[in-house]
């Protein structure tokens, strides 16, 4: 089968492996380099560093919605176009080219958490399971009907990066399956249970110990690792990485033991934690070289 393939972050690159071992992969599209860095110089995105790595030809137009992008793309003559984390939204004359349409691989269980961020979402939402579909793309956001889905439970102690890992090698299975048994029913997603998942904003990554224990480990785990929840230590941003509940009560902030903090119902044990300039530690290794203050 004849792919173009359209993604752009790490969570991309293992479907893109899966499909160009599985099918023929056409053109990959993907965003352009962009500034990073301390230097900002431009940066390939991972997807567009593994298509040049296996010889496949990429293109990162800044647009779809001219006619000359829209023409090119109809020329590479695909049988379907599989989209995931692609970063732009596609005109209706982009889905319509592959006579087998789009298919979207959204990492969550639709109709939840249809939008940007999905996987953070689920674990501050406190939700026990999450999952992958496959989506007939059509105009809407997410709202596709569903060809193939697949959940899995979220662990007690999940971070976001550890759940988007396990997500990516699932989508990546799941679509090399779904395209081996097209045509496949398509099953419009229902209208209960609609939820958003907003693009997280580093306004909401501030700790705030007056919440209930449970809140501030989803917190946590589920800004994990970017943009990472924080609290300010000696005038030190300390961003808190891994945690999980713990026993004990005091007034919110207090520090029970080690890095243990107390919530406004019940306490949280940090257990990976990064100092600004500093790799990730585990909070046992912070705390060699930092003294908490009794509170927080």
């Amino acid at each position: 089968m004849k792919i173009i393939f359209m993604g752009t972050p790490d969570f991309s690159v293992p479907v893109l492996d899966a499909l160009h071992q599985a099918h023929e992969i056409v053109a990959v599209y993907c965003q352009p380099p962009r500034p990073a860095g301390r230097g900002k110089t431009d940066r390939k995105s991972p997807v567009q560093t593994r298509a040049e790595a296996l010889g496949l030809s990429v293109r990162h137009p800044v647009s779809l919605r001219s006619e000359s992008a829209a023409n090119d793309f109809a020329a590479l003559g695909a049988d379907v176009a599989v989209v995931v984390a692609y970063g732009l939204i596609l005109p209706q004359v982009i889905l319509a080219a592959p006579h087998l349409g789009c298919l979207n691989i959204h990492a969550s269980l639709l109709p939840r958490w249809r939008g940007a961020a999905p996987i953070h979402r689920a674990i501050l939402a406190g939700d026990a399971e999450t999952g992958v579909c496959i989506m007939q793309m059509e105009a809407g956001l997410d709202t596709g009907p569903v060809l193939l889905r697949e959940s899995l439970p979220i662990g007690a102690e999940e971070t976001t990066a550890q759940l988007h890992d396990r997500l990516s090698a699932l989508g990546a299975r799941l679509i090399v399956q779904a395209l081996d048994r097209l045509p496949l029913p398509a099953t419009p997603q229902p209208e209960d249970g609609v939820t958003y998942a907003a693009k997280i904003d580093k306004a909401e990554a501030r700790i705030d110990w007056t919440r209930p224990a449970v809140e501030v480990d989803r917190l946590i785990r589920g800004l994990s690792p970017f943009p990472g929840a924080w609290v300010d230590i000696y005038g030190e941003r300390v961003k808190l990485l891994r945690s999980r509940l713990a026993n004990g009560n005091a007034a919110p902030g207090n520090v029970l033991t080690g890095f243990t903090i107390a919530c406004g119902d019940g306490a949280v044990e940090v257990t990976e934690a990064q100092r600004e300039g500093k790799r990730p530690m585990p909070a046992a290794e912070v705390l060699r070289g930092l003294i908490l203050p009794d509170r927080l």
